[in-house]
């Protein structure tokens, strides 16, 4: 199984205007959709932030368009597994925690889950999560 850090869910959301989202998308199709996941935590991130800039929208028209975006951001989720932050994954992150390896809370989050889902997390922010010991990740926008 390969779990889609946020980065790459953003980079495959512009597979039309993006070379790395492109490449991304290619090497995706090969992979059966069973076997294709994004976490609940991705989700939340991409949630907020679509959330603060309708907040900040004062223009009709940009409101008009953000609200597009987050309608097809939630239609993209609908599509896909969405691994939950559940029990397992949760002991796994109090771990990581103590552990203290220094990389920021939802990062901490999304490699727990896919540690306790024995899941390739596919990322560009190598250097953080090759931190997390018995994670794998790799980075097909490279």
């Amino acid at each position: 199984m390969v779990i889609l850090d946020t980065d790459h869910i953003s980079l495959l959301e512009r597979r039309a205007t993006s070379a790395q989202g492109r490449k991304l998308g290619e090497r995706l199709d090969a992979v059966p959709a069973i076997e294709r996941a994004a976490t609940i935590v991705s989700y939340e991130e991409q949630l907020r932030g679509w959330l603060s800039i309708l907040a900040k929208a004062r223009k009709m028209t940009q409101q008009i368009e953000a609200y597009r975006r987050l309608k097809r951001q939630l239609e993209n989720y609908c599509r896909m597994l969405v691994l939950d932050f559940e029990e397992r994954a949760a002991t796994e992150f109090q771990r990581l925690v103590k552990a203290r390896l220094r990389i920021a809370t939802m990062d901490l989050k999304i490699a727990a889950i896919a540690v306790v889902h024995d899941a390739t997390l596919l990322t560009r922010n190598l250097a953080d999560f090759r931190r997390v010991p018995g994670l794998k990740v790799e980075d097909w926008t490279a």
